[in-house]
């Protein structure tokens, strides 16, 4: 690789300046992860009159998986810029420190812009860190960037910069300057539309949409003041939103790129009127285009009549989503130091079982090493949780730069250790939590991550909670047992997986992709639950809970690089209802296990049902599944389980259904895309 010097000891008169923005995603993933931020801050450099004239802006969109070598050798290997942005978060915060330095070595007056959660507010820690870093943004990036680079272009000072608000810089006395605050943007639309501007190139080149999912936000701001959350430095704020016109045109190019699954970056999605009429849209294009499929989001904490009205409407038309209860908790100690309170119990239980009813997915969000959580308090929440919802998501704590249980460590008690392959700070310990319990409580989180919140066993844990008393958390519990004191391959290597877990190394999505693909794994799985799970279960219900456990097994998503031993079988292809699938075909299962299923989703069950009798299916698997697995991105592998005929055939069905047409025209959204398409190009 060469590295290209050049003479940088005069500003470039008259010349273009050349401006990088970076980011890089966490998860190393055969798609790439949508450079949203990026995106914003180089269509607002294009509209800027002030420079779209004078500035070439270039996005370079790295995946978790990228090195530093490969990563300075495509930003400096064939020309290095004039300014050099990037997007940090608590897992490239050192990467792009390194990045930083490698630059200043090329070119010695070129500026360095560090954005983004883990670094606004910050600056006195990350100059020294880094100090090669010579700009700190501290709020929304978007127009304050575009005043950073008018300064350049006009040949201002990086010393000298204090007439922009909303940053943090070094003077000539090598001084910290924070400047004055900047108001929260308002009117969202004055930020050009990333994707309608042309600014972030969408398709691959094969003319394929390149990202795993569309990136969007409807709406900024969040009205909690959660004590572990800084979302966007938006807390405790009022929530602004995008125009309906901006979000529709923006999804129907999407539709028109035939995109599966919209994910949206806003805090509380269905606590607005306006986030009805935005599934409104979505539904209307989606029998127009075919796509898109599915919409994930951070759902709203306390469910209002809008949210129920949307989710009435998305499984009316099957638009999929995995509905959300961001509990966090269900210990009253933990909640007072959260600084929150979830809705009243019988609220949440209500919903759950509304949405089981409903045949709709949910999952639950748990937290755990809050303050005032005890391992057990832990466990029974999870444990009350789990006979409601079996899909739940557990993450550990850490402490994000900007939050309150950051700002007050020692109040809580809190012992932290700043992460080995991230700046994230890890916790350790705090005044109602050992390291000891919080290295045991790692393993069950570690299984819960792998077994329950990835859907691996799905179907099994509500058979389990229906039929049962054995908790979701014995059954994990003895997974872990199990899994040390097994011998062979699989044991070793998921051994390997848990103990990179306890470390604080994730390893999950590894251990999903063995377990999903890798035909020992499964082997490894079945032998587990047919000798130490099944005799925990009263003898009438084993086998049928050995059925309803072969039956996810059977179901978990084929992939290319899925490999089978003990059962080979060779997949079809096969084109339905516009879709791709591989088709496994006669599968013999000695009950009912569809139906049965979803009738205790329900909470009723024909009893005749229970009794054995053969039936055979063919299942679909639908193709695309290894963009997802190994990413842990749990919202994205459940698009591709295992369906049989009549399921996909029903939800062909759905799709094709139209909604109610809605008040507002199309027109607005259509004409707002031409015209900021003709901008783009006019600017090209």
């Amino acid at each position: 690789m060469k590295i290209h010097n050049y003479d940088w000891s005069t500003k470039l008169i008259g010349k273009r300046v050349s401006v990088s923005l970076v980011q890089q995603g966490v998860w190393e993933m055969p798609l790439e992860s949508m450079p949203l931020a990026s995106g914003y801050l180089k269509a607002v450099a294009m509209a800027d009159e002030r420079l779209a004239d004078h500035v070439d802006v270039t996005i370079h969109n790295f995946k978790g998986g990228d090195n530093l070598m490969g990563m300075a050798g495509k930003l400096f290997g064939s020309g290095v810029p004039d300014v050099l942005a990037f997007s940090v978060l608590g897992w490239n915060f050192r990467e792009f420190g390194a990045l930083a330095e490698t630059f200043k070595q090329l070119n010695p007056d070129g500026w360095v812009i560090f954005g983004g959660t883990h670094v606004a507010n910050q600056a006195e820690r990350t100059f020294r860190i880094h100090d090669d870093v010579g700009i700190v943004v501290n709020g929304e990036g978007e127009l304050v960037f575009g005043d950073i680079l008018h300064e350049y272009v006009q040949g201002s000072d990086e010393l000298d910069l204090e007439g922009i608000k909303g940053i943090s810089y070094r003077n000539r006395k090598s001084e910290v300057v924070t400047t004055p605050e900047r108001d929260r943007i308002q009117d969202l639309d004055v930020i050009p539309s990333p994707f309608l501007t042309g600014a972030i190139p969408l398709t691959d080149d094969q003319g394929k949409f390149r990202y795993d999912v569309a990136l969007m936000e409807t709406n900024r701001g969040c009205p909690y003041k959660c004590s572990f959350c800084y979302w966007g430095g938006a807390v405790g704020q009022r929530v602004q939103s995008f125009s309906r016109e901006r979000l529709r045109a923006e999804l129907e190019l999407f539709a028109q790129h035939k995109v599966h699954t919209i994910v949206l970056c806003d805090a509380n999605f269905g606590m607005l009127r306006a986030d009805e009429e935005f599934i409104d849209d979505v539904i209307e294009l989606r029998a127009q285009y075919g796509y898109p499929r599915a919409v994930e989001a951070s759902w709203a904490k306390n469910k209002s009549k809008t949210f129920y009205n949307i989710v009435r409407k998305m499984k009316k038309h099957d638009m999929r989503s995995s509905f959300t209860l961001a509990l966090q908790t269900l210990d009253n100690n933990a909640l007072d130091s959260m600084n929150r309170r979830n809705m009243k119990v019988n609220d949440w239980e209500d919903l759950a079982a509304w949405l089981n009813r409903e045949g709709l997915d949910c999952y639950a969000e748990l937290i755990w090493g809050a303050p005032g959580e005890t391992v057990q308090s832990f466990m029974e929440g999870y444990d009350k949780l789990s006979r409601h919802v079996s899909r739940i998501a557990v993450y550990p704590l850490h402490l994000l730069p900007n939050t309150e249980y950051s700002d007050n460590k020692s109040k809580y008690g809190l012992v932290s250790v700043r992460g080995s392959d991230d700046d994230f700070e890890h916790i350790l310990s705090h005044d109602s939590m050992t390291y000891e319990e919080n290295q045991t409580a790692k393993r069950f989180l570690f299984w819960s991550r792998v077994m329950a919140e990835n859907a691996v066993l799905r179907n099994t844990w509500v058979a389990a909670r229906e039929l049962t008393s054995v908790t979701q958390s014995q059954i994990l519990v003895n997974l872990d047992e199990w899994v040390s004191a097994a011998e062979g391959k699989p044991a070793e290597l998921l051994r390997d997986f848990v103990t990179e877990a306890e470390n604080g190394d994730t390893a999950y999505g590894d251990a999903v992709k063995f377990l999903l693909g890798d035909g020992s794994a499964k082997e490894f799985l079945e032998n587990w639950w047919h000798e130490s799970v099944l005799p925990l279960f009263p003898s009438e219900e084993q086998d049928l809970l050995y059925e309803v456990f072969k039956y996810d097994m059977y179901t978990l998503p084929y992939f290319r690089e899925s490999v089978f031993s003990a059962e080979t079988w060779t997949p079809e292809a096969e084109e339905l209802h516009g879709d791709s699938f591989y088709k496994r075909c006669g599968v013999t299962l000695q009950y009912d296990i569809p139906r049965i299923i979803r009738d205790l989703r329900k909470g009723e069950v024909d009893s005749s049902l229970l009794d054995s009798e053969k039936h055979t299916v063919d299942f679909y698997y639908r193709m695309g599944a290894e963009a997802f697995v190994g990413s842990t991105n749990h919202e994205g592998i459940v698009h591709f389980m295992g369906q049989t005929r009549q399921e996909v055939d029903e939800a062909a069905e759905l799709r094709k259904t139209r909604p109610v047409p809605t008040e507002d025209p199309l027109g607005g959204a259509q004409g707002l895309a031409l015209t900021l398409t003709a901008v783009s190009k006019d600017r090209s």
